[in-house]
Order: C-alpha cells, then sequence, then structure tokens
C-alpha cells in the first residue's frame, strides 16, 4: 500500500479480491498457493508482482490489493477469511 497508515479495509479492490476468491475458481486456487508460502518467500512473490502489474499498467486497485498481502497479519487473516470460512 502507498500510505502505511491506511488500513486494508479502506482498500477496496482488498475487499474485491477476497470476494473474487470467494467465487472464482482461479482467484482461489492463484491466492491460496501464494497464502500458503512461508511468510518471506510470499513477500518476494507479492513485490514481483506488484512490479509485473505495474509494469502491465493494470488497475491500481489491483495493485493495491495484491501490494497488503506483502503484511503477514493482513496475508494471515485474508488466508483465514478465504479458506476458514464455512470449514
Amino acid at each position: 500500500m502507498n500510505d502505511s497508515r491506511r488500513k486494508v479495509s479502506e482498500v477496496e479492490g482488498f475487499i474485491n479480491m477476497l470476494l473474487a476468491a470467494s467465487e472464482d475458481k482461479y482467484m482461489n486456487k492463484t491466492l491460496e498457493v501464494l497464502l500458503s508460502k512461508p511468510d518471506e518467500e510470499r513477500k518476494i512473490i507479492v513485490v514481483k508482482m506488484v512490479e509485473e502489474l505495474k509494469a502491465k499498467r493494470a488497475p491500481q486497485t489491483l495493485i493495491e490489493a495484491i501490494a497488503c498481502l506483502v503484511d503477514d497479519s493482513i496475508a494471515e487473516k485474508a488466508y483465514e477469511v478465504i479458506y476458514q470460512r464455512g470449514r
């Protein structure tokens, strides 16, 4: 996220990404693989993904959503929300 003081709940794209993971099998699998990685590996992947998305001029909301996952506590919470809900 550009402003580290910004709350993840204020990142609209992040909320949409979590919702999409509940509805879209490809997004679900992608996030499951990413969020299952050890923290340091996940962070490296997220940074690379953000760089690639910027280079491809992806929507800023998507870039911000993915960038949120560099934070350990946010990634952990996202995993819980997506994969432990209803289980």
